[in-house]
């Protein structure tokens, strides 16, 4: 068994995680507020999710059990708009490590929740702050989602195919990579201050900051007039040829990117290409290059396709569906889905292998049995 495996299987039997220990209270609510909780909670953190009551009614509903970003963690109800429940919170924060809101700025400080009142019960305190357009700017109290955001960071117009419109990215690379992401590295960067210095603070973690800062390289191309403003015209927006998907004979699709010349050559030979017909890497053979691959390619079933190039580097993948990816033999060697009360989903990420990551509970319904639940997080009896 490989050190991987080992991990993922051990992970499943002891758990734990690398954050054991650490406490962070969730102030429901939706998108990437969501997702950086159950990354946290993934990781080993004790997370406890504080409802409004009536929940939030927004977003996609569902039954709880696909409702996959509230796994791993309890959740109870507190009214905000009682004093009792206002103190309720705060004593948790006087034992937390950290607090994530996503809140349009300035509603947590008239709820009476704000950064001062909370590090007043709490100085070690990471209060996490989790907006679109950041807690200041002229947008900073509009509304917005991913799409907004990306669209004024420069991302949503870089994506898409020559002479097409942009194309919305799903809502990965705004709420959860530039968002979601950029507050967990915040958290733990402010905790481990907070620890060694025990001085708290706020991180202030925009969507628009964080996917801004997911673009830089392509910025610097910009720079350098290695990038052009087009769509589809550069060498991984689908410009070039050798970067690209394609159509095969069942109707299904590869995905190719042999971007070095020594891959690239081995896809010509197990398309059998002739390098001097006229195809090959440089932008002027890019259109008699995407006509010959195209040609190729409708000839067989992707399957069929993908076993051609199984013992290959020729960088050619089967684009699968959701159900399909989890059914990957690499994907079922490495144990990257799992099977959580029936429902198949992503396993915690990455892999640790002295503190491998428990196998998340299900998402919890709401705890009524509020004195059992503040009781255990609190470690203490109320």
């Amino acid at each position: 068994m490989t050190e991987t495996n080992q991990t993922q299987t051990g992970a499943a039997r002891t758990g734990g995680g690398p954050l054991r220990g650490v406490r962070v209270i969730e102030m429901a609510g939706i998108g990437p507020g969501p997702m950086c909780a159950m990354l946290l909670a993934d990781l080993g953190a004790e997370v406890l999710r504080v409802e409004r009551p009536g929940g939030l009614n927004v977003g996609i509903e569902r039954p709880l059990q696909y409702d996959l970003l509230r796994r791993g963690r309890p959740a109870i109800t507190v009214d905000l708009k009682d004093p009792a429940g206002v103190e309720t919170v705060l004593r948790l924060v006087e034992n937390a490590d950290a607090l994530i809101e996503g809140f349009r700025p300035g509603v947590m400080e008239k709820i009476g929740l704000g950064p001062d009142v909370c590090a007043a019960r709490n100085p070690r305190l990471v209060y996490g702050r989790m907006t679109g357009w950041g807690q200041d700017g002229p947008l900073s109290r509009a509304a917005g989602h991913d799409i907004n955001y990306l669209a004024v960071t420069g991302i949503l117009n870089a994506i898409g195919r020559e002479d097409g419109a942009p194309v919305p990215p799903l809502n990965i690379v705004g709420d959860y990579a530039g968002g979601a992401l950029y507050l967990a590295v915040g958290l733990l960067a402010a905790i481990m201050h907070a620890r060694s210095t025990g001085q708290g603070q706020t991180v202030d973690a925009a969507i628009v900051d964080g996917a801004a800062h997911l673009s830089t390289m392509f910025h610097g191309m910009v720079a350098a007039g290695l990038w052009q403003k087009e769509r589809g015209a550069n060498l991984l927006d689908s410009g070039a040829p050798f970067y690209d998907v394609y159509r095969c004979s069942d109707g299904l699709w590869v995905a190719v990117g042999p971007l070095e010349p020594k891959f690239f050559g081995q896809l010509l030979s197990g398309l059998d290409i002739d390098p001097a017909s006229g195809v090959g890497q440089d932008p002027q053979d890019w259109q008699t290059t995407r006509e010959r691959l195209a040609d190729r390619f409708g000839t067989r079933t992707r399957d069929e396709w993908c076993r051609q190039f199984e013992d290959s580097d020729a960088c050619i993948s089967p684009i699968l569906d959701w159900e399909e990816a989890s059914d990957h033999p690499h994907m079922r060697a490495r144990g990257t889905f799992i099977e959580v009360a029936g429902v198949v989903q992503p396993a915690p990420a990455p892999r640790f292998s002295r503190t491998p990551c428990a196998t998340p509970v299900p998402p919890q319904p709401v705890d009524t049995n509020h004195d059992a639940v503040l009781a255990a997080w609190l470690s203490l009896i109320l």
